[in-house]
């Protein structure tokens, strides 16, 4: 069932307000680095339905310069639709990659870190059980947060690229297991969160309940289609919430999926963030990217150098949730973060500092 409500709680105030306005190159917020007695190293870890992401850091005079990340795909939530438990194969990946990251941790002679787990943790049965597993083998205590506080670290991560403008604004985060949606007030210092939704609907949990690869290509046709009703009917009561007209609606996503279309925009050879991370792109070429995509065979999305072998099978899912955002919240234009929980965790954890 979706999760939302109202004025969820306000995230930290940070001055950043703008690509390159308070954000250091290394793409992190601004934080006030000279308050510190010595330059700690931080660490956020963000274990995903999808995805396992590391992320180590030092403050610095304009933000924070990362000094390790990891990243590792390893399909925590394969088969939870249908079981709803973890499976041992998806255990045993997620625990290898949280070994690679205990490996930094130490290497790294990491100060205060944070490790937090989301849907598929959230969902199963057994999460609590892979938690306590994860802390015996790794030595990494997972939190297991709720949507609302995943929403809010989400936010926190990415506002400083919003674009400015008057009006709320919708940032949304396309997971492997649920997708956000938090529209904000932009005008103070910080976002204030207005209303927010969690809607138990991501690449890896859309992928799974509707079969969408065939030789066929009207079949792969009603696949899309029937995606999209699935997230229209459940964007719905967000949908009639959302405020309509009062200026340019304002939109920034954070995601692998937008990531990846606007790596196919740009007719990138190989994935470069610093093209990418605060990136804008018209709506016209994001939808028309999506639903060439889900017309595509699996083969072929996995010919197209921007998506490859891992997320050939999730991307048309993905392009289903992008596309349900999109009509919702009519905007022109799509900002593309490639930052979020866990930049989120580490302004979290070096605020607590100053």
């Amino acid at each position: 069932m979706a999760q939302q409500g109202r004025a969820a709680p306000q995230g930290d105030r940070d001055p950043a307000r703008r690509r390159n306005n308070g954000v250091s190159a290394g793409g992190a917020l601004a934080l006030h680095a000279a308050r510190w007695p010595a330059r700690k190293s931080y660490a956020a870890i963000d274990l995903g339905t999808n995805n396992c992401r590391l992320l180590i850091a030092k403050p610095s005079a304009d933000g924070f310069v990362v000094v390790d990340a990891f990243s590792r795909i390893v399909r925590l939530g394969e088969g939870l639709s249908a079981t709803g438990a973890l499976s041992d194969a998806a255990i045993d990946r997620a625990i290898s990659a949280l070994s690679v990251c205990a490996d930094k941790l130490r290497r790294r002679q990491v100060t205060l870190a944070r490790s937090v787990a989301t849907e598929a943790c959230r969902r199963a049965t057994n999460g609590q059980a892979f938690i306590e597993r994860v802390y015996r083998e790794t030595g990494i205590a997972l939190d297991i947060i709720s949507a609302q506080e995943e929403a809010r670290l989400a936010v926190l991560g990415c506002h400083a690229l919003l674009e400015p403008g008057d009006g709320p604004a919708l940032i949304f985060d396309i997971g492997g297991g649920s997708t956000e949606l938090v529209l904000v007030d932009s005008r103070g210092e910080a976002p204030r969160i207005i209303d927010w939704l969690s809607a138990p609907l991501g690449v890896v949990s859309l992928t799974e309940s509707e079969a969408a690869e065939s030789d066929d290509p009207q079949v792969r046709l009603r696949a899309y289609a029937n995606m999209r009703a699935r997230v229209a009917e459940s964007f719905a009561p967000f949908a009639g919430r959302l405020p309509v007209g009062g200026g340019a609606a304002r939109l920034l996503g954070t995601s692998g999926t937008v990531t990846t279309l606007a790596s196919i925009h740009l007719d990138l050879p190989r994935y470069n963030r610093q093209l990418i991370d605060g990136l804008i792109v018209p709506i016209e070429s994001m939808r028309g990217i999506a639903r060439r995509l889900s017309g595509m065979t699996l083969e072929q999305r996995r010919a197209l150098p921007s998506i490859g072998a891992e997320r050939a099978d999730l991307v048309v899912a993905g392009c289903a949730i992008l596309e349900g955002i999109l009509d919702i919240w009519p905007a022109a234009r799509l900002g593309i973060a490639d930052r979020g929980i866990r930049e989120g965790i580490l302004r979290c954890l070096m605020d607590q500092r100053l």
